[in-house]
């Protein structure tokens, strides 16, 4: 399974603020995408880095992404969608210039048609021509003096446009809705804001069996095995997603995820932005409670191999072997002391060798789930 893991902007650690720098902290960390956030509007004088974080994405096959702007208003009056779409024009530019793989773009508030067939109709023409304005903007590959400087544009497709799934009751964007319309547009694809879907379910992603049901729900509805999702911890009330948190702190635990993961997970393409405060801190701690829970299936899956050879030997079923194993007593740390010690009595004396100490990790006090 493909997994690739980043933060929502440049790390926090890093100590240049440009975007190449934080490409390049992200990889020494062990991350292997991004997204940056153009909330605000791309000056010119930014333009020669994002054109270098394109040649290193490119070069390097990091995968970059784009955050349109935060608040859109697609489903408002025309002066409001024109304005939200100008906005929007501006991420698509700069999606070209940093060879982007995905555009996340919200929706905005219902507007006065409210949630129904109307307005998932009005978002899904409104994504198509965004995503024939995508298109236009990649160009021709045939003309390649025009698209000297962008090469990636000879052997990469455009990126995909996301659409976001929303945290807030009055705003368009539940995971049907999304499905719905990425069903009926081509070139977009459901964007999982696992803190959203959280907040707007009253908590309702508690378990790895919610994880698989949401799954499950997406494959369905629209088939493939892409996925590109956020994540972070949230506050949250009454259905409505306040702010986001880290990870730790909040009623949403990344542990019911990687275990869906684990055991669910290996069919799926998989991207997940850290939209946590600690930003790159929790997407480390994503990766390192994914990995694992992936040691600790295989923990299992060797036991139960294990299991099942021994039953076969002595012609039992597997089952049969559980009592047995719970009924004999475990070897206390004093016996298995003695018992090294008397072979050790029993070895013939070997040369002397130099004293040294022994660490031990059962004394170690520390637990792993701290470290960030």
């Amino acid at each position: 399974m493909p997994l690739r893991l980043g933060p929502a902007g440049v790390p926090l650690s890093c100590k240049g603020r440009t975007i190449v720098e934080g490409m390049d902290d992200i990889t020494v960390l062990g991350l292997e995408t991004m997204e940056i956030q153009t909330v605000r509007t791309i000056q010119p004088a930014h333009f020669d880095q994002y054109w270098q974080a394109g040649i290193l994405s490119y070069k390097t096959g990091f995968q970059m992404n784009l955050h349109g702007p935060y608040y859109a208003e697609l489903l408002g009056g025309k002066r409001e969608r024109n304005r939200t779409l100008t906005k929007f024009e501006v991420a698509l530019q700069v999606s070209k210039i940093v060879n982007a793989r995905h555009i996340v773009f919200h929706v905005g508030p219902y507007g006065e048609e409210g949630p129904g067939k109307e307005a998932n109709e009005k978002v899904a023409t409104i994504f198509s021509s965004i995503v024939e304005r995508i298109h236009e903007i990649w160009g021709r590959p045939e003309e390649e003096e025009d698209y000297a400087a962008f090469p990636w544009v000879h052997s990469e497709d455009p990126p995909l446009i996301g659409i976001e799934t929303s945290g807030r009751q009055e705003l368009w964007g539940t995971v049907d809705e999304v499905i719905e319309v990425v069903n009926h547009v081509p070139g977009t694809v459901p964007v999982l804001n696992m803190a959203h879907i959280h907040a707007r379910g009253h908590g309702c992603m508690r378990t790895s069996e919610d994880y698989a049901e949401l799954f499950e729900k997406v494959r369905t509805g629209l088939g493939g095995s892409k996925f590109y999702c956020h994540f972070a911890g949230v506050e949250h009330r009454m259905g409505n997603a306040l702010h986001y948190t880290q990870i730790k702190k909040s009623d949403l635990k990344f542990e019911p995820f990687a275990e869906f993961l684990a055991e669910d997970g290996d069919w799926m393409d998989l991207t997940i932005i850290s939209d946590s405060p600690l930003l790159e801190h929790d997407a480390m701690f994503m990766q390192q409670h994914h990995d694992k829970a992936r040691e600790r299936l295989l923990e299992i899956k060797a036991r139960d191999e294990r299991r099942m050879k021994i039953a076969a030997q002595a012609g039992m079923a597997p089952e049969d072997l559980r009592p047995r194993e719970e009924s004999q007593p475990s070897i206390s740390k004093a016996d298995a002391g003695n018992a090294v010690a008397q072979k050790e009595e029993e070895k013939p004396a070997s040369k002397p060798k130099k004293s040294g100490k022994m660490m031990s990790f059962d004394d170690d006090p520390i637990d792993d789930d701290d470290l960030f």
